[in-house]
């Protein structure tokens, strides 16, 4: 899908839908995808798989939209302080939710609308993150675990 468009994320899968994370550089997108990677090895999510990591070819197929690595980032995520590791990843996955970091619109208890993204005039839930707060904890009990992961 050379044409399709790209936006600075990362997208895990975490059972039959993926996630999309968003935020703005050094936000912690890497991280949370290596946290969720780990859950899903750990067994607290059915699975963790990369999809993509930095950026994110994303295309609308059937009402729902398409998530899939750009090809020559295929299977790389940064481990900051680390470096650029390489991991097993999906080719394409449904995207299923979207969670926004260091989000500045967080609020403590949102509306209805402040938990939906739209993309492509497809709606999914959304979970915004303030900046400082710690995404994974609150992730995994919105997926419906509560499952600590260190």
């Amino acid at each position: 899908m050379p044409d399709s468009p790209t936006v600075h994320a990362s997208s895990v899968l975490v059972g039959p839908r993926a996630i999309l994370i968003r935020g703005p550089s050094g936000s912690g997108k890497s991280r949370l995808a290596l946290g969720l990677i780990r859950a899903g090895k750990a067994g607290h999510l059915p699975i963790g798989r990369l999809v993509a990591d930095d950026r994110v070819q994303l295309e609308a197929s059937h009402g729902r939209i398409l998530a899939r690595p750009v090809p020559r980032l295929a299977g790389l995520i940064e481990a900051r302080g680390v470096g650029i590791r390489r991991l097993a990843y999906e080719a394409v996955a449904v995207l299923g939710f979207v969670v926004d970091l260091a989000a500045s619109d967080a609020q403590r208890l949102p509306t209805v609308r402040e938990r939906e993204a739209v993309i492509e005039n497809i709606a999914l839930p959304l979970l915004a993150v303030a900046a400082g707060e710690d995404p994974l904890p609150m992730v995994l009990t919105w997926l419906g675990t509560d499952a600590a992961v260190a």
